[in-house]
């Protein structure tokens, strides 16, 4: 049976994306959100919508220290968390000899190091309650990836391997963990979210340069509704059981059923190498 009460959110990278359009559904059925961004400024027109029911916290996942800050502000409003939403993130468009030193670190440092950072600060909160849900915000490319997303797509599945981890330690907690598996949706990550790599290297056009004319070639097109997709995040935390991973989109669906299909008929193909390996 699906639980329906008001609940207290966390969400990072709240300021746009899917971030903002779940923050939007929260609020709008009337639960609560602690909102975060590096500037908690493009967070007022969802504050003044809700006075009561929303907070504005300054958060910069890459920053030691900040999401514990950002916890203990969102406990101090609210009392409790019920829902940790881990969202900040950005994309990195580039063979993997075409990005930089500083542009990988720093790719690491947000989409993965910074929802450990947040999950860190917010599990005592969620063990000492005996309940909560946390959800990280993954990407198809976590599914199988795509040349010209080599560090984008290795910190998503990073971040999975996380969740998976996260979701068998805590389960005897009364935790539950979601990893959201969105295709290509209709937010500005085509835009203020997406950084290119520092070189282009002319022995990459025919694959990594393919891939980045193909993504820019998306923007403002993309097949994802943001509204939609919030919605059904929303259903999945009121579930009853909640599934591990919730794919979004027609898109996502086709790439993983391909995936989990051709992944399946190499194992097989291979099975009698594979196993000969035991003693």
């Amino acid at each position: 049976m699906a639980d329906s009460s008001p609940r207290v959110w966390f969400i990072t990278g709240a300021s746009r994306g899917l971030g903002r359009a779940v923050a939007e559904a929260a609020l709008a059925r009337g639960d609560r959100v602690a909102a975060t961004a590096r500037d908690p400024g493009t967070l007022a027109d969802l504050v003044a919508a809700a006075p009561e029911r929303a907070v504005a916290l300054r958060l910069d996942v890459t920053a030691p220290g900040e999401a514990q800050v950002a916890v203990d502000a969102a406990l101090a409003a609210f009392g409790r968390l019920d829902v940790v939403v881990n969202n900040a993130g950005f994309g990195l468009l580039g063979a993997l000899e075409e990005l930089t030193e500083e542009q990988m670190r720093r790719q690491w440092e947000t989409n993965f190091l910074g929802a450990v950072h947040v999950v860190r600060a917010s599990l005592p909160v969620l063990r000492g309650q005996r309940s909560g849900h946390l959800v990280f915000i993954s990407a198809a490319a976590a599914i199988s990836n795509y040349p010209g997303f080599s560090l984008y797509g290795a910190s998503k599945a990073a971040l999975e391997a996380l969740g998976e981890a996260v979701a068998a330690e805590t389960r005897p907690l009364g935790i539950k963990v979601t990893l959201v598996q969105p295709g290509p949706f209709r937010t500005d990550f085509v835009g203020r979210s997406l950084e290119a790599g520092a070189a282009t290297l002319p022995d990459y056009e025919g694959t990594s340069g393919k891939f980045r004319r193909l993504v820019e070639s998306t923007r403002g097109r993309q097949p994802g509704d943001p509204t939609k997709a919030a919605a059904a995040i929303l259903a999945a935390v009121d579930a009853a059981s909640p599934p591990l991973r919730l794919v979004l989109g027609k898109y996502a669906t086709d790439k993983a059923r391909r995936r989990y299909n051709a992944g399946l008929r190499e194992l097989e193909a291979w099975e009698g190498v594979g196993a000969s390996a035991d003693y």
